[in-house]
């Protein structure tokens, strides 16, 4: 936080931003569990770890998940943490600092939300089984029929989720997910996605009730999938894939 709109910033070659605040945020995190578990492998956005999927324990950090907004000074951020054992996410941690919010969750334990100031407690994601109920959060157009840069087959149909869903908003990465746990909302998605965006987010999602895939409804290697999708039932799971296939 002390680097939040204090700090210059960076083109990567993709030309994603990054900041002194991602890279010193990941190196903190990598010094703690170098410290405490040396035995750990560790995966990051800024300084890289295998890709390749893994039965040995591993954290996945995505030190600042939203680094665009970071860079220009809105505060929907976050910091993502994942712990994955014999290549299942066991623990996720979705920090919200510039709210002072922490969404967190392990497996069997329950997903947790504790606000700045206040105690734990546990969260649970809506009861909404009906798309025409649901409140519908996507990060951006990407990979969709409206995507005015696609070069590509669109991979999802956003159009006719629009027409089918009770509303839909446009909400940055981490917060959605933390609001979908919460049971703010019903449905958050992203068409493009890594490992370090998704680790964090699953045990939190699922831990509240919640039910996860990608956008072609695979659960199995969910943290190696390209893009994901979260529900607060698995009822409306599975009407939003059928409205996301829409275009096939």
């Amino acid at each position: 936080m002390p680097r939040f709109q204090r700090c210059a910033v960076d083109l990567k070659p993709d030309g994603s931003e990054v900041t002194e605040g991602d890279r010193r945020a990941e190196a903190v995190m990598r010094e703690l569990i170098a410290r405490h578990l040396p035995a750990h492998k560790v995966l990051g956005e800024e300084y890289g770890g295998s890709q390749s999927p893994t039965d040995e324990p591993v954290w996945v950090l995505d030190p600042i998940d939203g680094t665009a907004s970071f860079a220009i000074g809105l505060p929907i951020f976050g910091t993502l943490i994942g712990y994955v054992e014999k290549g299942e996410p066991q623990v996720g941690v979705i920090h919200l600092p510039a709210v002072g919010e922490t969404v967190y969750a392990a497996r069997g334990s329950g997903c947790w939300v504790k606000r700045r100031g206040s105690d734990p407690t546990q969260v649970h994601a809506s009861a909404v089984t009906n798309l025409t109920e649901a409140y519908v959060s996507v990060s951006a157009l990407t990979g969709s029929e409206m995507d005015p840069r696609r070069r590509q087959t669109p991979t999802h149909d956003l159009g006719d989720l629009i027409s089918k869903s009770r509303r839909l908003r446009f909400i940055e990465g981490p917060v959605q997910y933390a609001l979908l746990a919460k049971g703010a909302i019903d449905v958050a998605m992203d068409a493009v996605m890594h490992p370090w965006d998704i680790a964090a987010l699953v045990p939190c999602i699922e831990e509240a009730g919640g039910a996860v895939s990608d956008l072609d409804g695979h659960r199995e290697g969910i943290i190696w999938r390209p893009n994901l999708v979260g529900s607060s039932t698995t009822e409306l799971h599975k009407q939003i894939l059928s409205a996301l296939r829409g275009v096939r």
